[in-house]
């Protein structure tokens, strides 16, 4: 198994789709967007997430995409979606994507279901045992109606497949809790919600799988980077500037408003699949505003790097 270092940005990227009725998927978009994040300077790319809208697509179709953006990139690892519900589909998806040349797998915790800790234990242990590669545990609680508690995930922490833990639960005492507990593993957490990255650095977090790096992966990078050379003054200047987008990006499910936000900016179409819609009017100016105050925002740093 080839180690990663999990520090820095890791987009979860959108899955770019046609406009025909299947929604097909827009491969020659997927492999330019993730060409676009690589000269960026993130550190990594994470396809067919939460954010790469995975529950709608097939399994060929899911691999299909990890091969795209592994094809199309030189010097970043890829970490593949791979979790599901169903442990066998899982440990299925988990192998296929590690045959492609996945350099880890993102494993989003059961859903639905709502399996007990031991149950969690179970099922990312049986992934870990049979797949031999970097695992990132991922703990939404939001979308899958069951935490993962920090027991659980600090006794995973010690099956040498499972490398990380990405926390979406909002929870910063449970958060800092894995960290303090796992300071002397090989083990990484990562911050699953933008506005919540730099406290999470600031407690010890390593990293973050970014939505918002699709939009600004320059900006985003500039503020993990700081938090983590503990130029805190840098990095909250940062997060205050990304702060409105942060919140734009999640005011209907994501990925509606990062779709239309890559849209805007002229890096994809804002399609998405069924049952998911496109993003509503009230929410589609403010949108258009945040992005347009970041791009001004460029131009006078250049300015000012102009005059110095």
């Amino acid at each position: 198994m080839t180690a990663i270092d999990f520090r820095g940005v890791y987009p979860a990227m959108c899955t770019p789709f046609h406009g025909d009725e299947e929604r097909s998927i827009d491969y020659e978009t997927l492999q330019e967007d993730a060409q676009r994040l690589e000269a960026a300077g993130v550190d990594g790319l994470v396809p067919v997430g939460s954010t790469g809208e995975s529950a709608t697509m097939t399994h060929d179709e899911h691999i299909d995409v990890v091969e795209a953006v592994i094809d199309a990139v030189d010097d970043v690892p890829v970490i593949a979606g791979t979790g599901s519900n169903n442990t066998r589909e899982a440990l299925s998806l988990s192998r296929r994507a590690a045959q492609a040349g996945a350099d880890g797998l993102l494993l989003i915790s059961p859903y639905y279901n709502k399996p007990e800790q031991q149950g969690l234990i179970d099922h990312y242990t049986t992934i870990a045992d049979e797949v031999d590669c970097p695992q990132i545990v991922y703990n939404v609680p939001s979308r899958t109606g069951r935490n993962i508690e920090a027991d659980t995930a600090v006794e995973l922490a010690s099956h040498e497949n499972i490398a990380a833990f990405k926390a979406a639960s909002g929870d910063m005492g449970q958060i800092s809790e894995i960290v303090e507990r796992t300071r002397d593993e090989e083990f990484a957490v990562l911050s699953g919600d933008d506005g919540m990255t730099l406290p999470m650095l600031s407690v010890g977090a390593h990293g973050c799988i970014s939505v918002a790096a699709n939009v600004e992966p320059e900006r985003t990078c500039a503020m993990v980077g700081a938090a983590l050379a503990e130029d805190y003054e840098r990095a909250r200047a940062i997060h205050h500037e990304l702060g409105p987008l942060f919140r734009a990006l999640f005011v209907e499910t994501n990925p509606i408003p990062v779709k239309e936000a890559m849209r805007i900016r002229g890096y994809g179409p804002a399609h998405v699949r069924s049952p998911l819609t496109r993003l509503s009017e009230e929410h589609l100016d403010h949108l258009r505003d945040v992005l347009a105050t970041l791009e001004t925002e460029d131009l006078e740093d250049e300015y000012a790097e102009a005059e110095r």
